[in-house]
């Protein structure tokens, strides 16, 4: 059974930076580097949608415009991929899930994790 757990969320000023946690239980570590590890972004009030991914080999899918200020990485021996957000604005509000296949980086995913929320406010 897979289990995703995040960490990471919580409140910044604008042009600020977090980074997020996503550690996937389950999986064998040599499992866990063919798994691809998205993120996704609910806003206040919006349906949830893909931000980008990061697949078995470290290279990232982008689904919104945040290639200058998003990076998703992984610590395949950790099981752990991580998301980096820089210059944050308001408009990066939400509760922010991981979520993960075993396979390379596309929709459905499989597992999920339970979200964690990012504020970005004065």
């Amino acid at each position: 059974q897979v289990h995703l757990v995040e960490s990471g969320g919580g409140w910044v000023e604008p042009g600020g930076s977090l980074r997020l946690s996503c550690t996937v239980l389950g999986p064998s570590r040599r499992a866990f580097e063919l798994f691809a590890v998205a993120w996704f972004r609910q806003a206040p009030g919006k349906e949830r949608e893909p931000v980008l991914c990061v697949n078995y080999d470290g290279l990232n899918t982008f689904y919104k415009a945040v290639q200058a200020r998003f990076t998703a990485s992984r610590v395949n021996a950790n099981n752990t991929a991580f998301l980096q957000m820089n210059s944050l604005t308001p408009a990066d509000n939400g509760v922010y899930y991981c979520a993960s296949r075993d396979g390379t980086c596309q929709q459905p995913y499989d597992y999920w994790g339970q979200g964690t929320q990012v504020t970005v406010s004065s």
